[in-house]
């Protein structure tokens, strides 16, 4: 046996929600859980004996839903969340390349900054002009915290040839000043003019960006993940992403579940995926192809989420649909047909009308029963959508975080009387629809517990507003483990495999440093990871 771990409280999130005291690991599986007396009977010479010491211990969290390249490519370039004004930016930027010595014509990048969190009166987004106060000799280009706007200044749009005379496109914008000017907004679709002329990052680059966004996914007690890379960088080559999965896995170097959600949103692109003989479940446990991923729409911050009535507080825009009601269906069908699971960013209602549709055409020409194609954010529902996820047997990919910043925004965006049907995550459960918890990172933090405390408390991280934003819709602890455990192994079609700590399962656990369904649910989000087990493995350890 290589390591039994004892003297735990042990949730295995089975379909009993039992508890138990030790576990025993061989071979990265679990082949033991029970009493400190039946799992220590399997201890041989070469057995390493761990004691959690009464501490808690969970399977490895699954975040259903985030961006791990896009994490791992951004931790090294210009961090602006928490930038209170367009000031603030242009200051921390300064600093970052006089720090670094960056050469006159190298690409400054930055994630992060959100308007909504400037100092009151400053609330609008930068322009070319303002990232022109930085510099003029380098190109740069900074990305709203959606992901959904970047703003580019005069070098980059200079590189890129984006003038006044430029046309816009399908899908996106860009906006132009009372002179036809541009200034520097690309939103949606708009963003690959900008962004497709930064230069391309090689694989062993590639690597070593994954190798440390890994690392720091593990001390959060992340051991899988659900992540949309293809798109995440400059250059979007999913040959050489999956190539540096590939050549990480067979180095040994992989240490967490990586089940890739396939951004490919034109046809080309996907036929030419498909053409390479790619497919939903091909790869291994450690890595697999998922679903095809669309982006139907924006987000609700920058106002890009599609909507199908004006947005409340800007009454000039319903938001961006990506695509046209033709376009999703031909590419959720091509998918559907060729045995891909499909998963559909829809932040605003519109989006989400769409998407279903398109899921409905090709189900009703290819019936298949357990297909598990699903929405990405969910955010914006009516009792239609509400209901059509059962109706369908659509999975709900879930953000609880997302409601740290959502509650400030969400009513002046689309009013009171649609907001009672939204973030409806308890209604959703409770009427039978699978549910897989995640993140969104880097939109937001890839910490689980504060992602768990959100999903109970209906509050931001400030413990706001009191009572909670929407407690009708709060979850239990324990539906929020799950949701962060076999939740999302249901959505990767691996709760057979993962997610609960069983015998015959993947050996993936965490230990937390205090007890989440004992202690008050206010205090989740300052529980810490203690260690993180990874095939067998520890691979953290606080």
């Amino acid at each position: 046996m290589d390591k039994i771990f004892i003297n735990g409280k042990i949730a295995t999130i089975d379909s009993k929600n039992s508890f138990a005291e030790a576990v025993a690991v061989e071979n990265g599986k679990i082949t033991k859980v029970g009493s400190n007396e039946e799992v220590l009977e399997l201890k041989d010479d070469n057995t390493e004996v761990v004691d959690l010491e009464g501490k808690l211990l969970l399977p490895g969290f699954n975040d259903s839903h985030m961006h791990l390249l896009m994490y791992s490519y951004h931790i090294q370039n210009v961090n602006l969340v928490g930038t209170t004004s367009i000031g603030n930016i242009i200051e921390r930027t300064k600093k970052f390349i006089k720090e670094r010595n960056i050469a006159s014509g190298k690409w400054i990048l930055g994630i992060g900054w959100n308007q909504d969190y400037f100092t009151e009166g400053e609330r609008v987004f930068p322009t070319r002009y303002d990232l022109d106060k930085i510099s003029t000799e380098h190109p740069i280009v900074f990305t709203r915290v959606c992901y959904h706007i970047v703003i580019a200044n005069s070098k980059a749009m200079e590189l890129a040839g984006i003038t006044k005379d430029s046309p816009q496109i399908e899908g996106g914008k860009f906006d132009l000043d009372e002179n036809g000017e541009p200034i520097g907004i690309f939103r949606e679709k708009a963003q690959g003019l900008i962004t497709s002329h930064i230069p391309e990052s090689t694989v062993e680059e590639i690597k070593e960006m994954l190798i440390e966004g890994m690392k720091n996914a593990n001390k959060c007690g992340i051991t899988s993940v659900q992540t949309d890379d293809f798109e995440a960088i400059p250059g979007k080559n999913y040959e050489n992403i999956i190539k540096a999965y590939k050549e990480l896995n067979e180095e040994g170097k992989i240490n967490l579940r990586i089940y890739e959600q396939c951004l490919l949103p034109s046809m080309g692109r996907l036929k030419g995926f498909l053409d390479s003989g790619y497919r939903t479940g091909h790869g291994d446990d450690f890595f697999k192809i998922g679903p095809l991923k669309l982006l139907g729409d924006g987000s609700l911050g920058a106002r890009t989420a599609a909507l199908t009535k004006p947005y409340a507080d800007c009454p000039d825009t319903y938001g961006i649909p990506v695509f046209t009601q033709e376009e999703i269906d031909e590419l959720v069908e091509i998918a559907h047909n060729s045995d891909m699971q499909i998963a559909v960013h829809c932040i605003g209602d519109k989006a989400m009308y769409m998407a279903f549709e398109a899921i409905e055409k090709a189900l009703a020409k290819s019936p298949r029963k357990d297909h598990r194609h699903g929405i990405v954010h969910c955010q914006i529902t009516d009792e239609y959508l509400l209901n059509k996820f059962k109706e369908l047997n659509a999975v709900a990919y879930i953000q609880p975080i997302f409601l740290d910043y959502d509650w400030k925004i969400a009513e002046s965006r689309i009013g009171g009387e649609l907001l009672k049907t939204c973030y409806n995550w308890r209604t959703l459960l409770h009427s039978g629809v699978h549910l897989g918890f995640g993140s969104d990172a880097p939109v937001e933090s890839f910490n689980v517990l504060n992602g768990i405390y959100e999903a109970v408390t209906s509050k931001d991280l400030n413990g706001e507003p009191e009572g909670g934003w929407k407690p009708d819709q709060t979850l239990t602890v324990e539906e929020a483990v799950y949701g962060f455990t076999m939740g999302g192994a249901y959505t990767s079609f691996e709760e057979n495999g993962k997610g609960s700590i069983e015998e015959g399962k993947l050996a993936d656990m965490v230990v937390l440093s205090r007890d989440i369904f004992e202690i008050p649910e206010d205090e989740i989000k300052d529980v810490e990871v203690e260690m993180t087990i990874f095939n067998g493995k520890i691979v953290y350890k606080k």
